[in-house]
């Protein structure tokens, strides 16, 4: 009997210090909302979590934008490396007032601030469908998984938002929440965990939030299989001592149907599914001098798109100036469910010269997948009046002008000192070109012995330098995913040819093992030369083909000859 009472304290102590959230430890104070974009009239859900001992945050600044109600907060213990902290988690549900962009102002709980928050509320009377789903009407079960996806009808090649939400009533001892790549289409999770707390049917849930991207590889319906959870809630170690039970939880969302659209024959190359594009100028030069370099910086924030999908941003060439690109920021997000890039790239552009200069806009060609057209977005050119610089960018003087004021005048004064820098520039003449010609004797006769090198250099040179690559530098099926969807077909044979390591298509084609991907490569070259077919179509055979990287032949081992040496090596006496 004692030993059983010692069981039970054991027991009960693991209880008090196990960390029995599924949340990540924050010790300082934060603030979030469980969405970022509702419709209006649609709730939205306030978390704070912080370690403050403290009666609660005033949420008095918030009743001029918002209604609030709900109010919940949880009190939870955890124990890390021997140290034992309290977080504290208060939701509240707010109903804003007005459409628009509204800021969530900072509130105070004890010695701490949280941030402000902004919330786009869209116009209109109902909630959006998206909405609708947010609140499940259930609220009877201890668990429950729900998964939305935030394009039903996506286009091939598009990026789907999935989002995996996770409804627990209890305490967590332990749990793992699954979701499977489906056939036809890549799945990669992104980013971290969310947590939240929302009240559904009178009922406190703990929220955890999971986000994935999608990509449909072919057109046809998709079936994307139901998220699943299995875990234990805290009392199952109790219940199963006592012969009550194990406490294991289990749940699984529905299965989600999606109908894939084939790419519009009328799409712009590359292909770039997009739901919105905004492009503007973060920074632009207020003036120019010539010789010095001004800064050009542009942002695109693409909705719906990854880093991989969309192109590099770039400047037309400029007349009368060098541009110099510094490689792109990004920054990923999802914002409502969707994925969201923003990319910032900054240009120098260098003037040759004082006048006039026109900088062309940049300018980017996209599908609408919701109005289902094609749309470009593009910023306006910039022009400026480049004043002379210093130096060789200085504005040079009339000639007419220039002449007699200074050369006559030199010359009448020392005449002597310019017939000696006459005969000096004479000798440094002689010397140069004694020296140009001994160099040229040199290389033709280097080029002599050489010649047969540099032939088959020239011949490696004109396949594109792909030969040349290093072996720890061949492409990966990413790269060669993204030159068939997004370059032109000769950095597609470039690609194919340095991920081969050889010089030439037919090289290519020799190694590949299977027939359709030889096929898709001979199609290409036709309407890549011969003009025949289309380069859609070509693409299109290359993205099927290739989908999951070449395959190539086996190489057999290179046997020893059976037949004797030649001339056969006697290690013994010389002869």
């Amino acid at each position: 009997m004692s030993a059983r009472r010692i069981l039970i304290s054991l027991l009960l102590l693991a209880s008090v210090l196990a960390p029995w959230s599924i949340a990540p430890l924050q010790a300082a104070t934060r603030a979030w909302l469980d969405r970022d974009n509702v419709s209006a009239g649609a709730p939205v859900t306030l978390n704070i979590e912080t370690d403050q001992l403290t009666a609660g945050p005033d949420f008095g600044p918030l009743r001029n934008d918002f209604g609030i109600s709900g109010q919940q907060s949880s009190r939870q213990l955890q124990s890390v490396n021997g140290t034992v902290t309290t977080r504290t988690l208060f939701a509240v549900v707010l109903t804003p007032r007005s459409t628009g962009t509204l800021t969530v102002p900072a509130l105070r709980i004890g010695a701490d601030t949280t941030s402000p928050l902004r919330l786009t509320v869209a116009a209109g009377a109902a909630s959006s469908a998206a909405d609708a789903a947010a609140a499940p009407a259930r609220g009877d079960e201890a668990v429950f998984v729900e998964t939305r996806v935030d394009d039903a009808q996506p286009y091939v090649q598009q990026s789907v938002g999935v989002v995996v939400r996770l409804y627990y009533a209890t305490q967590l001892a332990a749990g793992a929440l699954e979701l499977d790549a489906p056939s036809g289409a890549s799945l990669q999770q992104i980013g971290d965990d969310g947590s939240s707390v929302q009240t559904i049917n009178g009922r406190v849930y703990n929220v955890a939030e999971r986000r994935y991207l999608l990509v449909p590889e072919r057109s046809g319906a998709l079936v994307l299989p139901g998220a699943r959870f299995s875990g234990r809630a805290v009392g199952g170690f109790f219940d199963d001592y006592f012969g009550r039970g194990n406490g294991e939880l289990n749940a699984r969302s529905a299965a989600t149907t999606l109908q894939v659209r084939a790419q519009p024959d009328q799409a712009p190359q590359p292909w770039l599914p997009l739901r919105d594009l905004q492009l503007r100028y973060v920074a632009t030069p207020q003036r120019a001098v010539a010789g010095a370099a001004v800064q050009v910086v542009v942002e695109a924030t693409a909705n719906g798109a990854t880093r991989a999908q969309f192109p590099d941003l770039v400047l037309p060439p400029v007349s009368g100036a060098q541009v110099f690109p510094e490689p792109p920021q990004y920054d990923e997000r999802f914002v409502g469910g969707s994925p969201q890039l923003k990319m910032t790239r900054r240009f120098s552009v260098v003037p040759n010269q004082a006048g006039p200069l026109l900088v062309q806009g940049p300018r980017v060609d996209w599908w609408d997948v919701r109005a289902g057209n094609a749309r470009n977005t593009s910023l306006p050119d910039l022009k400026f009046d480049v004043a002379p610089g210093s130096g060789a960018f200085a504005a040079a003087p009339p000639a007419a002008a220039a002449a007699p004021a200074v050369v006559a005048p030199a010359a009448a004064v020392s005449p002597a000192g310019s017939a000696t820098q006459a005969s000096r520039v004479w000798k440094i003449g002689v010397v140069v070109l004694a020296l140009l010609w001994l160099a040229t004797v040199a290389l033709a006769v280097w080029l002599w012995r050489r010649r047969l090198p540099l032939r088959a250099a020239s011949a490696a040179g004109a396949a594109g330098d792909v030969a040349a690559m290093p072996g720890d530098a061949k492409p990966t099926l990413v790269e060669l995913r993204r030159a068939i969807d997004q370059g032109g077909l000769d950095e597609v044979a470039h690609c194919l040819c340095a991920m081969a390591g050889v010089a030439e298509l037919d090289e290519v084609v020799a190694r590949l093992e299977s027939a359709s991907q030889r096929d898709a490569i001979t199609a290409m070259q036709r309407a890549r030369w011969a003009g025949e077919g289309d380069v859609a179509q070509a693409r299109q055979r290359l993205r099927e083909a290739f989908r999951n990287g070449p395959q190539w032949r086996a190489v057999a081992p290179r046997h020893a000859s059976e037949l004797p040496p030649l001339y056969p090596v006697d290690d013994g006496a010389e002869r």
